[in-house]
């Protein structure tokens, strides 16, 4: 592991420090991009053994990312991350090169055990995993508390308009 090093690439910032953090205290070296530009002048010094990459990086497609790490590296292992899951996308993103595809939320121990090449044990997947809609809720309220409580900046961050977020919030949190 000592010496290893990570590319992240979401356009969401708090996961990428989220996630760099997480890394670095595992004693990797983190890269971080928000779109593909920030990627391509990252790459220009620098070479990764792994990368995660987010399906929808704002307006630009993670599967563009996945060809460019390859010219970059063609030993890179990378694991599409997506909240977006479907077949026809996994299937690019296997046919382009990426090492694997998974469905968000994941934890940094199932990121790397992945990019690592192990598998996570069946018996790890929770009996009564937690609901989309409290998943959904807790990334609002992490989105919010980065945003300083801003509600336009929060709606803008998420992709979704103002009002939406609001009625959103006025609900009461959604239970596991």
């Amino acid at each position: 592991m000592a010496g290893k090093s990570i590319l992240i690439i979401d356009d969401d910032a708090v996961f990428l420090s989220v996630l760099s953090d997480a890394f670095n205290k595992r004693g990797y070296r983190t890269g971080v991009a928000e779109n593909i530009a920030a990627l391509k002048a990252l790459l220009v010094d620098s070479k990764f053994d792994f990368a995660v990459v987010d399906l929808k990086i704002d307006k630009e497609s993670g599967l563009d990312c996945v060809s460019l790490l390859k010219q970059h590296n063609a030993g890179i292992r990378m694991l599409i991350l997506t909240g977006y899951s479907s077949i026809a996308t996994a299937v690019s993103a296997i046919k382009l090169g990426a090492y694997d595809y998974a469905c968000k939320p994941m934890n940094v121990d199932e990121i790397l055990s992945i990019l690592e090449g192990e598998k996570i044990p069946a018996s790890e997947i929770a009996d009564d995993p937690v609901s989309v809609g409290r998943l959904q809720w807790e990334h609002i309220q992490r989105v919010l508390e980065a945003n300083a409580g801003n509600i336009s900046e929060t709606a803008r961050s998420l992709g979704m308009h103002r009002r939406t977020l609001q009625r959103k919030l006025q609900k009461r949190p959604v239970r596991r």
